[in-house]
């Protein structure tokens, strides 16, 4: 009933939204002075709240402006249509779960694609020998292969489990759909939390196989969005590993009783122990002063705590690279400050958005991959899961993407000690790190998915 009560809420929420106050009023042209008093005065608003804006308020109709283009033009200034390979860590012929139980695997998308993901839980769906399916969900397509695969699942007489977010901003009614939907085909669908949203990505499939229980487990920085998820550049980690499978079952089980205090002895897991974790290994590095390394991908630094312990590990001389597509709070670069700080930003073709951290290098390397910014509502107000990767091969792998980045001198803008960007003169080839990933997953593509 709490649960019900909770989803009536949401959709209470969604039509009192279309009649709330409003707040400000944009217009495309100056309206003339009766018009303009008829629209303050009905809105309830002053003059203060209306602006003039020569951008179009409605920016859906770029998304048609290639149809209406010649064909000679749009090859000109359009990229080549992409499709995302699939990736070569499995053989698509045999079961894909029994297949991470040797090994971890890593994805990276848009130049792999998430089929194997959906494939290993439409695998799981078909499996008798399959017990549940337990997933966070924040944002999905219009129209998810997922959803259909973990109804599926259920209507098959396996326990499906479902965390959706129904607060996740402009998607609450997709999510409050799609809700329904699993439930009518038997899922047990829970709605979070009041006060903090869940951003994780993690998904967990249990088997009993030999009368054993064998599981996989998904840890992604992206969301399980079969759209983005060909134009966001995410990390999506498969593994058996037993100490993640056990915090995983662990942060099921949680969630599952609004637990936000559990306690993880692999993940860090926001807002109990992520951010204090980063701290930590942050403050380790700087006791190492000028042997000290730490170097981070992420969309937005803004957590004043760990900016503040960024400040610090500049002065220690620690060597600090940061790659921040989106909003930085701390400058780089500032004398006698942020010296060992250097920021880029790389804009391309996708949109960055995976996350990374590590701390350290050579044998006493951290690495993580994540769903949380350095933003303080993610580290304190949103249940955020990050992985540690340990298995040697995708350590090196995520290595030499962190080089291939640091060395883009096409699409990486460098800031400077004033918060201005822009792209240094480079006697280096030229380089553009997502071309690189593009041919490199073509390059390595499964026998199946190397057709352009």
């Amino acid at each position: 009933e709490d649960i019900l009560d909770y989803r009536k809420k949401m959709e209470k929420v969604l039509k009192e939204r279309k009649k709330m106050n409003v707040t400000m009023l944009t217009v495309s042209s100056k309206p003339s002075n009766s018009f303009m008093k008829y629209l303050l005065t009905n809105l309830k608003i002053t003059r203060r709240e209306m602006f003039t804006s020569a951008v179009p308020m409605n920016m859906k109709y770029v998304f048609g402006i290639e149809n209406l283009v010649d064909k000679e033009i749009k090859e000109k200034v359009t990229y080549p249509s992409y499709t995302p390979k699939l990736s070569a860590a499995f053989n698509y012929k045999q079961s894909l779960f029994h297949q991470v139980q040797e090994k971890d695997v890593l994805l990276h998308y848009p130049y792999e694609s998430m089929d194997p993901f959906l494939q290993l839980v439409k695998e799981a769906a078909n499996d008798p020998k399959t017990v549940s399916i337990k997933i966070t969900i924040y944002r999905l397509a219009t129209r998810a292969r997922l959803v259909d695969y973990l109804c599926q699942a259920a209507e098959n007489g396996k326990e499906v489990d479902v965390l959706i977010e129904l607060k996740a901003r402009f998607d609450e009614q997709n999510n409050i759909d799609y809700s329904e939907k699993l439930e009518d085909a038997g899922c047990n669908v829970i709605y979070g939390f009041e006060r903090y949203k869940v951003h994780s990505k993690v998904c967990l499939i249990t088997k009993i196989i030999a009368s054993k229980p064998e599981y996989a487990a998904l840890i992604a920085t992206g969301n399980f969005n079969e759209n983005t998820a060909k134009s966001y550049t995410d990390l999506a980690y498969i593994t058996s590993r037993a100490d993640i499978i056990k915090d995983v079952v662990s942060f099921f089980a949680n969630m599952a009783i609004g637990r936000l205090d559990g306690k993880y002895n692999t993940l860090l897991v926001s807002p109990v122990s992520l951010k204090s974790t980063i701290l930590s290994l942050m403050d380790q590095e700087i006791v190492k002063g000028e042997q000290g390394v730490i170097t981070c991908k992420l969309n937005s630094i803004t957590d004043e705590d760990i900016i503040e312990r960024l400040h610090e590990a500049s002065l220690a001389g620690v060597k600090v690279k940061l790659i921040v597509r989106g909003i930085s709070c701390i400058l780089p670069g500032i004398e006698g400050k942020t010296d060992n700080i250097e920021i880029i930003s790389i804009v391309g073709r996708f949109l960055e958005h995976s996350r990374i951290y590590i701390f350290g290098s050579n044998e006493n390397e951290k690495m993580y991959i994540s769903s949380a910014d350095f933003m303080t509502r993610n580290t304190l107000r949103r249940v955020e899961v990050a992985a540690p990767i340990e298995d040697p091969d995708i350590r090196m792998q995520i290595q030499e993407m962190f080089v291939t980045m640091l060395s883009d001198n096409r699409k990486a803008r460098i800031m400077n000690n004033k918060g201005n960007y822009k792209i240094e003169p480079s006697d280096n080839a030229p380089l553009n790190s997502q071309e690189v990933f593009l041919q490199q997953a073509y390059d390595n593509a499964a026998p199946a998915a190397t057709d352009k």
